[in-house]
C-alpha cells in the first residue's frame, strides 16, 4: 500500500512536468521553424534533433532549481507568473551555453535566443491560470444558499479574503468600501469598490448585504470604533480579520473571521519594544514565575518561553489553572525545560524547595489575590498571600542569589481604599527597602486593570449578557483604566530591562474608560439593543471601591524612562527597622486570626489608608442619600 500512496502523490508532479517539457519542445521548435520559414533556401528544422534534447535537459534542470514544481497550479498567481518568466529567461541563458558547448550555436539564430524565452513563459503561464479560472468558476456554480459580504477595506488584507472568499461555498463578496477615493469604480478580483465608509449604511442595502467583513487589521482603536459604530447602524451582523500582532503571536489565524471583541475597540495601539534588549536579558537564563496559572502569569510564561530562556518554573497553587498552563507549554515548546509546580508561595518551605531545585536568575512575582470586594471582608487572607507571600519569596530570591525580581502590583496600591490594594501597598514598600538590603534587584511594575483577565469585569459582563442581563454597573461616572493582557506583559518585560534595583515603574494606560460605555460597547456587541433588550443598572459603590484610580501617588514625583510608555515614581523610604518589627507583629497576627490588630497594623504602616476610608465611607453615604 505504501509504494502505491506514493506513486498517487508523484503523479500529479509527473503531469506538470510532462506538460512543461511539451511547452519547451513547442516553444524552441515554432519559434525557429518560424524564424527559419524566412529563409529561402533554409532546411526543414528537425522536430527532434539533437539540439532539441540539449534544450529540454537544460530547460528543465533550471526548472528544477527555480522551485516551478512547488507551486500548485489551484492557486496560481502573478509571483507564480514571475518565477515562470523567471525560469525562461534563466533558461534561455543555459540553453545558449549547452548548445554553444555543443555546437558553438551553429544553426541556432540568435532572435530564437530573444523571442524563445517570452513565447515558453506565455506557454507556462495561460494554462496555469486558466486552470484556476475554471476551478474558481467551478465554485462559483456548484456555490449553495451563500451568504453576500461586504467588504471593509479594499487593501491587501481585504483582496487576500476575498481571494479565500470565493473558494467559500459559504459567501459571496458582492463589494469593497473603501476611504481611497482612488479605488473607487476598480475591481479586485472581480469584485467592484463601490465607496467609502461613510456610506456603508446606504450601499448595504443597495447590494442586500447579509454579512459585514471588517478586512482592516491595522485600524487604531478609534477607527475600529468609527467602523463599528457604522456596523451597527446597519443592523447586519459583523465580522473582522484578526489584526496583525495577533497572527504574529499565534493567537489567530490569517483571514480568519472573528467576532469583534472589546479589546478591538478598548485596547491600545501595539505597543514598540526593545525585543533585543528583553531577549538579550532573559535568553539562557533560569526564569521563575509564581502565579503562572493566572491571567497575567500565563501569558507571561507564554512570552517568556518565546524567548529561549534556558528554563522556566511556575509555582501556584491552582491545580486545574497550573495543569491549563502546563498542558499548553509542553505541546508549545517541547523543547523548554520547564517545572510546574503546585504550591503556596507563602509557604516559606515550598520557596525554599523550589529556589534550591531551579536556582532562578529572574523571579517575576504574580502570585497574588486581586478580588477586591471579595477581600474587603477577608483581610487576613489577603494580607498573608500579598504581603507576607511577597515577603516570603523576596527572601528565598535574596538568600539564593537571584539577579532581578519583579513584583507585579496593582494601580489599587495608589491612595488604596481597599483591603486588596493596601496589601499590595505593603508589599510595594517592603520591595523598595528590602532592595537597599540586598544584592537582588528589586522592581515594582504597577498597571491598571486587563481587558478579559478573570475576576474582571468582562467576563462578568459577558455572562450577564448571555443570561438575559441586567448588566450590573456600580456608578454611572466609574472608571477604570485598560489594557490587554498581552500588552501588560510585554512592558513587563521591558520594565525588568530598565530597572537597576528599588524602582517603581507604573504602565502608561492611557485614558480611562467609563465602565458604563464599556458595558454598553459590549452589549451592542453582542448583537443586542440596551434598555431594550438587556438593562442596565447601577448598584452602588462596593466597600473599598474608588470612583477612579491613580497610577501614582502626590509624593511619588514621577520621570519618564527610556520607553514612552514606562514612567518611573520615586519610591517613598520608610524606616527597614521598622518596617520589619511591624510586618514581624502582622505575621504573629495572621497566625492568631487576630484581624483587628491586623488591621492596626495596616493602619499604622499607611496613615493614607485611614483617610481614603473614611473618604470612601462618606461617598458612599452621600450617594445612597442622592
Amino acid at each position: 500500500m505504501r509504494p502505491r500512496k506514493a506513486i498517487a502523490r508523484i503523479h500529479p508532479r509527473l503531469a506538470v512536468v510532462a506538460h512543461d517539457m511539451f511547452m519547451v519542445w513547442l516553444a524552441w521548435s515554432a519559434v525557429s521553424a518560424l524564424r527559419w520559414s524566412m529563409e529561402t533556401d533554409a532546411a526543414p528544422v528537425s522536430l527532434f534533433g539533437a539540439e532539441v534534447w540539449f534544450v529540454l535537459a537544460a530547460q528543465g534542470l533550471v526548472f528544477w532549481w527555480t522551485g516551478l514544481y512547488r507551486g500548485l497550479w489551484r492557486f496560481a498567481s502573478m509571483p507564480d507568473m514571475w518565477n515562470i518568466l523567471r525560469a525562461c529567461l534563466v533558461g534561455a541563458f543555459a540553453v545558449a551555453i549547452t548548445l554553444f558547448l555543443y555546437n558553438r550555436l551553429a544553426h541556432v539564430p540568435r532572435t530564437v535566443l530573444i523571442v524563445y524565452p517570452f513565447v515558453l513563459a506565455i506557454l507556462l503561464g495561460l494554462p496555469r491560470l486558466a486552470y484556476r479560472y475554471w476551478k474558481d468558476s467551478r465554485l462559483d456554480f456548484v456555490r449553495v444558499a451563500s451568504e453576500r459580504v461586504l467588504v471593509l477595506g479594499a487593501g491587501k488584507a481585504g483582496e487576500a479574503l476575498v481571494r479565500d472568499l470565493r473558494r467559500e461555498r459559504r459567501y459571496i463578496p458582492v463589494g469593497f468600501l473603501d476611504d481611497d477615493t482612488t479605488l473607487r469604480g476598480s475591481r479586485v478580483h472581480g469584485v467592484p469598490v463601490l465607496g467609502t465608509l461613510e456610506q456603508l449604511p446606504h450601499v448595504a442595502r443597495e447590494t442586500a448585504a447579509e454579512m459585514l467583513v471588517i478586512a482592516m487589521p491595522t485600524a487604531n482603536k478609534a477607527q475600529m470604533r468609527r467602523v463599528v459604530e457604522l456596523c451597527e447602524e446597519c443592523e447586519l451582523p459583523f465580522r473582522t480579520v484578526p489584526r496583525l500582532e495577533d497572527v504574529v503571536a499565534g493567537r489567530s489565524t490569517f483571514n480568519e473571521l472573528k467576532e469583534v471583541a472589546i479589546d478591538d475597540l478598548l485596547g491600545r495601539e501595539q505597543v514598540q519594544l526593545d525585543w533585543t534588549a528583553i531577549r538579550t536579558r532573559l535568553s539562557g537564563r533560569r526564569v521563575l514565575v509564581t502565579g503562572g496559572g493566572g491571567s497575567i502569569g500565563s501569558e507571561l510564561c507564554r512570552q517568556i518561553a518565546r524567548l529561549g530562556v534556558e528554563s522556566l518554573t511556575i509555582l501556584d497553587q491552582s491545580e486545574y489553572n497550573l495543569y491549563l498552563i502546563e498542558q499548553e507549554l509542553r505541546r508549545s515548546y517541547p523543547d523548554l525545560l520547564f517545572d510546574a509546580v503546585l504550591g503556596d508561595c507563602g509557604d516559606a518551605m515550598t520557596c525554599e524547595r523550589v529556589f534550591a531545585r531551579s536556582r532562578p536568575q529572574i523571579v517575576f512575582h504574580a502570585a497574588a489575590y486581586k478580588h477586591v470586594p471579595l477581600l474587603q471582608s477577608q483581610l487576613r487572607e489577603a494580607f498573608r498571600n500579598n504581603v507576607l507571600g511577597t515577603r516570603t519569596v523576596a527572601q528565598a530570591a535574596d538568600r539564593f542569589g537571584v539577579d532581578s525580581f519583579v513584583l507585579i502590583s496593582t494601580d489599587k496600591a495608589v491612595n488604596p481604599t481597599s483591603v486588596m490594594g493596601a496589601c499590595k501597598r505593603i508589599a510595594e514598600l517592603f520591595c523598595q527597602n528590602f532592595a537597599r538590603q540586598s544584592n537582588t534587584r528589586f522592581m515594582t511594575v504597577r498597571f491598571g486593570n486587563v481587558l478579559d483577565s478573570a475576576g474582571s469585569v468582562v467576563p462578568l459582563f459577558r455572562e450577564q449578557i448571555r443570561n438575559g442581563g441586567p448588566v450590573t454597573v456600580t456608578h454611572p461616572e466609574i472608571t477604570r483604566y485598560f489594557m490587554t493582557i498581552p500588552e501588560a506583559c510585554q512592558l513587563i518585560l521591558q520594565a525588568s530591562v530598565l530597572g537597576q534595583g528599588g524602582e517603581i515603574f507604573a504602565l502608561d494606560m492611557g485614558e480611562p474608560v467609563k465602565i458604563r460605555d464599556l458595558a454598553e460597547q459590549m452589549i451592542r456587541l453582542a448583537g443586542r439593543q440596551e434598555g431594550n433588550e438587556i438593562a442596565i443598572v447601577y448598584t452602588g459603590l462596593r466597600p473599598g471601591e474608588k470612583l477612579f484610580e491613580e497610577l501614582f501617588h502626590p509624593q511619588e514625583r514621577y520621570a519618564q524612562t527610556a520607553h514612552a510608555k514606562i514612567f518611573l515614581a520615586q519610591p517613598r523610604s520608610m524606616s527597614w527597622a521598622s518596617l520589619t518589627a511591624q510586618l514581624t507583629h502582622a505575621e504573629n497576627a495572621t497566625r492568631d486570626f487576630d484581624e483587628e490588630s491586623l488591621r492596626r497594623i495596616v493602619e499604622q504602616l499607611l496613615p493614607e489608608f485611614v483617610a481614603a476610608q473614611n473618604a470612601g465611607a462618606d461617598n458612599v453615604v452621600a450617594l445612597r442619600s442622592v
